[in-house]
């Protein structure tokens, strides 16, 4: 039990370095990056104990979105920041580059040494998922802003 728990704290510590890296290439204010730290930890986290839970890792990242940007909605109106500061930086970590990197060495090979069977079933299958993880990393923090933003307002 205690491997688990320094597991996914140094997950969390890794996952925060590309986010605060990635919120200070485009001028987060100084006093957002904390949050950009911590939500990039949480949202790692949080799809690491849904993957070890047996969740597919396209469910487990959506769940994991869709809590960090219900948080972030807070985040965004107790601080009167725009949700994206902390959101962008924060997904930073969850971004499918292995299966992209896996489904362009496999299109690579392909041209190279010619196209089999096997060689499709790995692109489309790469493929797929990576498209599909970049689908629930945006609808997961969409669905909490457009519900609450929503939520508080006359229809017409």
């Amino acid at each position: 039990m205690q491997d688990v728990i320094i597991k996914y704290i140094l997950d969390a510590i890794f996952a925060a370095i590309p986010a605060v890296g990635f919120a200070m290439v485009f001028n987060v204010p100084k006093f957002a990056l904390k949050f950009c730290a911590l939500g990039g930890a949480i949202v790692y986290t949080l799809r690491s104990i849904f993957m070890d839970l047996g969740i597919y890792i396209e469910i487990s990242t959506f769940l994991a979105s869709l809590l960090f940007g219900t948080l972030a909605v807070y985040w965004s109106r107790k601080y009167i920041v725009p949700r994206p500061i902390y959101t962008v930086a924060a997904i930073i970590p969850l971004i499918p580059g292995t299966y992209a990197f896996n489904a362009v060495i496999t299109l690579v090979e392909m041209n190279t040494n010619g196209v089999t069977p096997e060689h499709i079933s790995l692109f489309i299958e790469d493929g797929l998922k990576a498209v599909s993880i970049l689908g629930a990393i945006s609808f997961g923090l969409a669905l909490p802003s457009l519900y609450f933003i929503r939520y508080n307002r006359p229809i017409i």
